[in-house]
Parts: C-alpha cells; sequence; structure tokens
C-alpha cells in the first residue's frame, strides 16, 4: 500500500500537498499518467510511467493516472498502476480518475479501493446518484473529491446543458457540490473546452480546486482556461494534459522531449497566469 504524506505525524490535506507542490514548482499543470501501448516507444508500461515521471517531477503540481489505462492491461494493470503510484515523489498529490459513482454500499468500497489500497490523494467521482453515492468518498476529510460537473468531451451538452429550475445542469452540479463540500475537500472538473462555462462555475465556487482537462489534444483555449479557472491568487487550477506530454517524441529521446514539452507547457500557464491577475 502507497505511503500517505505526512508532516508532523499527521496526514496531509489534499488541498495542502495541492498547494505546497504547485508553490514548490512554480506550477499549475498536471500530468495524466494515461499509458497507450499502441503510442508508447518503449513495451514496458512501468518502465514508461517512471521514465515520465523522473523526467517531470520538478515541473507538476499534481499526476493523474486514468485507471482504463491500467484495466485495459490486463490482469497485471492494477499492479503496474499501484507500482507506478509508489514511484512518484510522496510530495506530489497524486488524483485516481476513475470517474465512479454507485450506491451508498458499493460507493463506500470504491471509495476504500482508492483512497485506501491505491493511496491516491484525490479521485475523480460523478454525481449522477446524489448526496449518499459521494459522502462516502468525501467522509475521507484529507483526500480530494473531484466531482464531474462540466466535462470536455463533445457530448457533454447531451445532459450537462439540460435546464433544470431556470439553469442549466452543470450549474446545480456546482453548487449541490458547494453544499456537500462540508469537509473542504470538494472540487470539480470543469473542461478547458468550455471557457465561458469554466468562468460561471468559478464564480459559484470561488474558492474550490478546478481539474480542468482539454487542453492539448483536445483543442481546449489555455489561456481562457488559466484565466478563467485560477482563483483569486492566481492558483487552485489543475490544468491536465496527457498526450502532448507523453507522446511528444516516438523515439528513444521519449523522456527528455517529455521533459521539454512538460516544462513549455508549465511557462505557458504561468505566463497566462500572470496575465490573468
Amino acid at each position: 500500500m502507497p505511503v500517505s504524506w505526512y508532516y508532523s505525524g499527521r496526514a496531509v490535506r489534499f488541498t495542502d500537498k495541492l498547494l505546497s507542490a504547485s508553490r514548490q514548482n512554480r506550477s499549475l499543470l498536471c500530468i495524466g499518467l494515461d499509458p497507450d501501448p499502441e503510442l508508447m516507444p518503449v513495451a514496458d508500461v512501468l518502465e514508461f510511467n517512471k521514465s515520465i515521471i523522473e523526467a517531470t517531477g520538478d515541473l507538476v503540481c499534481a499526476y493523474k493516472p486514468n485507471l482504463a489505462f491500467y484495466e485495459a492491461l490486463g490482469t497485471g494493470g492494477p499492479g503496474i498502476l499501484e507500482q507506478t503510484i509508489k514511484h512518484i515523489p510522496g510530495d506530489i498529490p497524486v488524483i485516481g480518475d476513475a470517474k465512479r459513482g454507485d450506491i451508498g454500499n458499493t460507493a463506500k468500497a470504491y471509495a476504500k479501493a482508492l483512497f485506501s489500497v491505491y493511496g491516491f490523494d484525490a479521485a475523480t467521482v460523478s454525481p449522477y446518484l446524489g448526496a449518499d453515492s459521494v459522502e462516502p468518498f468525501t467522509d475521507y476529510r484529507d483526500k480530494g473529491v473531484f466531482i464531474l460537473c462540466r466535462t470536455s468531451n463533445p457530448g457533454a451538452r447531451d445532459f450537462q446543458d439540460l435546464r433544470t429550475d431556470g439553469l442549466p445542469l452543470y450549474e446545480v452540479v456546482a453548487q449541490r457540490a458547494a453544499e456537500w463540500n462540508a469537509h473542504d475537500n470538494v472540487g470539480l472538473v470543469v473542461g478547458a473546452t468550455y471557457p465561458e462555462q469554466l468562468g460561471r462555475v468559478r464564480s459559484i465556487c470561488p474558492d474550490m480546486c478546478l481539474l480542468i482537462p482539454g487542453i492539448g489534444a483536445q483543442g481546449g483555449d489555455l489561456p481562457a482556461a488559466v484565466g478563467y479557472g485560477v482563483d483569486a491568487r492566481g492558483e487552485k487550477a489543475i490544468i491536465n494534459v496527457s498526450r502532448q506530454v507523453l507522446y511528444a517524441s516516438r523515439g528513444k529521446d521519449y523522456a527528455s522531449t517529455a521533459r521539454k514539452a512538460a516544462e513549455r507547457i508549465r511557462d505557458q500557464i504561468n505566463d497566462c497566469r500572470e496575465r490573468a491577475l
């Protein structure tokens, strides 16, 4: 089981760990550790992940493995995921992108798996089943819980723009997430591909952490994502990039090229942040 990050004998809250890493590395960049054997320049997934982590660990505020890529590897996938998490420096938070959501008893098992077995610092959660499906996750008070709000995919509008009580559903989700934030450990997932909606969510939840996918391969607007996504101090926005960094090169120089790509994106984010403040 991965060892939690402790300070003075107590577990550190996710938000504190995130802000510490963000300030230390001057970064809002999160790298999605999503290994695709068809795109990887090496066959060994764990070797690939370790090389990416070693090349970029001082450039990020977090890493975000998506569990689907490890489950797709077969029975050995969970072990590779566990070893990947262990290789991440203890002061860098790890977000388990699982998008779990189920009835209370099952949600409790999901939360235990993500937080106690794998040892993730945070996880993504679907709110579709309501408060009692989210509560087993938020009960882990030191862990972050990122609720899907306005996702980055084109089909997001099929449901998330539907109006209820005069508001689009994603705004209602943001409001409910704020109500569920009794332990100050709830955040929201809002895609960079919808910058106006991102700005609206930030206005509803001015102090919550936002996980922002959709930059890079999905074509999200980086300046808008940063400008709308950061809080009043220019923080609490986690800009996730995966393919643009992981597969910057298909050759033997993949790790060093990934570092260059990550450093370039981190610096671009910081330039946008300075203009936003």
